[in-house]
């Protein structure tokens, strides 16, 4: 077993078919990683340091730079990345370095399965003829199949071994192979007809969450403006026992997944004719909600006479949701860049994120202290993380900003919220 990408997707993989039995090979252009992942240090959170050393030292998991490895394998995992370009159009360029390695060393009987996030028809129409050019026969010689990664990074009660499997082959038999070697590692497998389907699986669950996030943070636009509290709204409506599903507002949207794969699905869409406009102004309303806490942020401050230039600004939390370490697509980070653009002092405490790099900020967490909340002009809640202590919040900040509502039930003039 070979897993190509040792990432957030990728190393919870390897770990979980080395736990199974399998002798697995992590595959990554990153020596950095490989260097830690057979010294047996985590540098996932969802994997468990002792769990990792252990299946190292078994003999079971190691990793390397060597894509040679694949030759001695009879199932390859991708696993690698898929953003979205600036234009917002899939850069499948990782799957398709991949696929390259794999057709150097496709051998019969051997199993391929795509795991990244893509538009529908990725496997059939990009990986399938690159690997076909080898003169094997898909079906017959070796199989290749699709299936969706389903990771929630933090998620303490659903992880790799207990989220159901969805795959489907390039062909009945390809599903057959994939199913049977998922089925010796994971609890549930789920087949579907196709690598289409497979395919928009992933992306009808992650749209199906940007829709809902996008309208409740309309809705949480709309009620500033009509000065209804939209928390009160949202939990009274939630009292209905059928019909509805509750989901919150907020700064925005992060991770590696929400945020972009209905664009893969919008951009697919478009190549067929067809707007998907759900998605396109779900997009644009989720897109817009660190702008709004800016514009509030600079409302709080301006109630006491300060501007946002030249204000001590604290915020909560970089990572794009609550307990992890993960800052990808964090609205944290447009939200600190703003500030910062208009002259804001901007300094964070995470508890999960010891430093933070991008283009325009650099900058180390401040441990959250009585003293540093006095200090500063204005917090601003980004991050609901369990671990902030929320009483301090109340009593010692001297004007917040909470876009999370993570200071429920407390009443005070100096608190503002979404």
């Amino acid at each position: 077993m070979a897993v190509i990408g040792l990432g957030y997707v990728g190393l919870p993989l390897a770990v979980e078919f080395a736990k199974a039995g399998f002798r697995v090979t992590g595959i990554d252009t990153d020596a950095a990683k490989v260097d830690r992942v057979n010294a047996g240090a985590s540098y996932v959170q969802d994997v468990q340091a002792s769990d990792l050393r252990r299946e190292v030292r078994s003999g079971r998991l190691t990793a390397t730079t060597d894509f040679s490895a694949l030759s001695q394998t009879d199932c390859v995992s991708i696993c690698v990345p898929t953003p979205l370009r600036k234009t917002r159009d899939p850069d499948v360029s990782s799957i398709v370095s991949a696929a390259r390695e794999i057709a150097r060393f496709l051998h019969p009987g051997q199993l391929v399965l795509l795991e990244s996030t893509t538009y529908p028809g990725t496997t059939d129409e990009l990986i399938l003829p690159m690997l076909e050019e080898t003169g094997l026969k898909v079906g017959e010689d070796f199989f290749l199949g699709f299936s969706p990664e389903r990771v929630d990074p933090g998620n303490k009660e659903y992880n790799t071994s207990n989220i159901p499997k969805v795959v489907g082959g390039v062909t009945e038999r390809c599903t057959r192979v994939a199913v049977a070697v998922y089925e010796k590692t994971l609890s549930t497998v789920v087949p579907v007809s196709s690598t289409r389907v497979a395919e928009m699986v992933k992306l009808l669950e992650n749209t199906f969450r940007s829709v809902n996030i996008g309208l409740v943070n309309e809705m949480a636009l709309m009620c500033d403006r009509m000065k209804i509290d939209v928390w009160e709204v949202i939990q009274a409506a939630a009292s209905k026992p059928f019909g509805f599903m509750p989901f919150y507002p907020g700064p925005g949207l992060g991770g590696h997944c929400i945020p972009i794969d209905p664009f893969y699905l919008s951009w697919k869409a478009k190549l067929s004719g067809f707007e998907a406009r759900f998605i396109e102004l779900a997009g644009q309303v989720n897109a817009s909600m660190p702008y709004h806490v800016v514009s509030k942020v600079g409302e709080a401050l301006n109630s006491v006479r300060k501007s946002v230039n030249g204000a001590r600004i604290l915020l909560l939390g970089v990572a794009y949701k609550a307990d992890v370490d993960d800052c990808r697509e964090s609205p944290a980070l447009d939200i600190c860049q703003m500030l910062t653009s208009l002259g804001a002092e901007v300094w964070y405490s995470d508890p999960h994120v010891g430093e933070l790099k991008t283009e325009r900020f650099h900058a180390k967490s401040k441990p959250l202290t009585a003293g540093l909340l006095r200090r500063a002009d204005c917090v601003v809640i980004t991050t609901a993380h369990s671990a902030f202590d929320y009483k301090l919040i109340a009593s010692e900040a001297r004007l917040v900003f909470d876009s999370r509502n993570a200071l429920r039930g407390v009443k005070s003039d100096k608190i503002w919220r979404l």
